[in-house]
């Protein structure tokens, strides 16, 4: 799990809002694009969710102790950079920033086989360009019904595009003929992005 070359900021340097994983990875997606620091069409911003919107990840920072997390949805950006093993950012993660996605899946991930089958993850990976192109979100969802903040904000101004405000929606979802990207299960992601795929403990 040693740490690889960085195509971002060192974590410590990176634009980071706790609970606001998509902007964050949207924020590493514009560095990138911004510093040609890889190919843009070798990264992804990769939404992790599914139907029940109950999905466990281990080695997270907000985890005790070897018991998973389970978040409504998550965030990383991958580098399916050319060669056997593409490369995981995840600024949440206690992994190595960044960590091999053979090593993020056996770590982070784990296996689907023993879980319940409403915990079982899809990954929903959109082309950089197109998250940068496509993603708005003014932040509703972080607010309670009384307009009070759950989380703080991030300092900036939120992400729109021309046409929409908030469409955060359509990549949490795991639909595949909804949003944009490729949905995948976690077996068919990581034969997708990895060769040869691992078995997971």
């Amino acid at each position: 799990m040693t740490e690889d070359r960085r195509i971002t900021p060192g974590q410590d340097e990176c634009q980071y809002s706790s609970c606001y994983c998509e902007e964050n990875v949207w924020n590493l997606c514009h560095f990138v694009r911004r510093e040609g620091s890889a190919s843009l069409p070798q990264v992804f911003a990769v939404f992790i969710s599914n139907d029940n919107r109950m999905v466990p990840l281990w080695e997270q920072k907000s985890a005790c102790g070897d018991r998973p997390v389970i978040w409504d949805y998550h965030v990383i950006l991958l580098h399916a950079r050319p060669g056997p093993d593409a490369v995981v950012y995840d600024l949440d993660s206690t992994l190595p920033f960044p960590c091999g996605l053979k090593a993020y899946a056996a770590h982070g991930l784990r296996a689907d086989d023993g879980l319940r089958s409403e915990y079982r993850r899809k990954f929903r990976a959109v082309p950089a360009d197109l998250f940068l192109a496509k993603f708005a979100s003014d932040r509703s969802h972080m607010k309670n019904g009384d307009g009070s903040w759950r989380t703080p904000p991030p300092p900036y101004p939120p992400i729109a595009v021309a046409d929409c405000s908030m469409n955060l929606e359509d990549f949490i979802c795991m639909d595949p003929n909804r949003g944009w990207g490729q949905v995948f299960t976690l077996e068919n992601f990581l034969r997708r992005y990895l060769t040869p795929a691992p078995s997971l403990p």
